[in-house]
């Protein structure tokens, strides 16, 4: 979604308060499929978007609901194929025990848990939290809190990396925690990257890193904005589909 403000990638629906949300339902191929309703006076064109809220469709002020339900009977196949592929990614609950396994850098790790004077190691194929409090509230806190301090440090040097590669100098670089976009670059050269990047494999988080890098230069989607993506990543569309379809896989919250 283009902006003279800012850019965000892979954003699918703006995040809507609720007095903007109309709970609505239809029935598609036999199943009654909920949906909100969002209509806003900008908007020209019925929008459909899925994400892990469920099915969401934007539409102008004069839109009238049988054009919005013609709309969504002409995308059943679309709606409930994705809707399908929503509810397989839906992450199972943590218990934070031993044992579990979670992703850093597309690399599974192994979570052992032991008493001890509080520090996490990563070794070989584990993630070595050794803390006095081991309750899973504490060892979720401990985790996340080292996933992100590695996320930050791994994302600055990524971004130094391709800036000079680019010759582009971002003014700061922030971490997000967005639901919903994976980073975002605002005018001011302010580069924001989701923390949960840091499961994803190196080759997507790289992808990410350019993509939002390059619209330090242009601040939207065009073709001179794809050519600047692929000086660095010359096969950005199989990483673009990459993420799409398996970035779910990676995440653990």
């Amino acid at each position: 979604m283009q902006s003279l403000l800012h850019n965000q990638l892979e954003l699918p629906f703006p995040t809507l308060s609720p007095a903007a949300v109309i709970p609505a339902a239809l029935v598609l191929d036999g199943q009654l499929i909920s949906y909100v309703l969002h209509r806003s006076r900008g908007r020209r064109r019925i929008g459909l978007s899925i994400d892990e809220r469920g099915l969401r469709v934007g539409a102008p002020l004069s839109a009238s609901k049988s054009a919005i339900e013609v709309v969504l009977i002409a995308h059943t196949r679309w709606i409930l194929d994705h809707l399908a592929q929503w509810k397989d990614k839906k992450k199972v609950q943590r218990s934070w025990v031993s044992g579990e396994n979670l992703m850093v850098l597309g690399r599974s790790l192994e979570l052992i848990i032991t008493e001890g004077p509080q520090r996490i190691l990563q070794c070989d194929h584990q993630l070595q939290v050794h803390t006095p409090h081991a309750t899973p509230e504490h060892i979720a806190t401990l985790v996340l809190g080292w996933l992100r301090q590695l996320a930050l440090s791994d994302f600055a040097q990524r971004v130094d990396h391709y800036g000079q590669k680019m010759q582009l100098n971002p003014t700061d670089i922030h971490l997000s925690n967005a639901r919903s976009r994976w980073g975002s670059c605002h005018a001011s050269g302010r580069i924001q990257l989701n923390w949960r990047l840091i499961h994803l494999p190196t080759r997507l988080i790289d992808y990410v890193v350019v993509h939002e890098l390059a619209h330090l230069r242009e601040m939207n989607h065009s073709p001179a904005f794809w050519a600047r993506v692929a000086t660095q990543i010359p096969d950005f569309l199989a990483r673009r589909r990459e993420i799409r379809r398996d970035a779910h896989r990676f995440l653990i919250d």
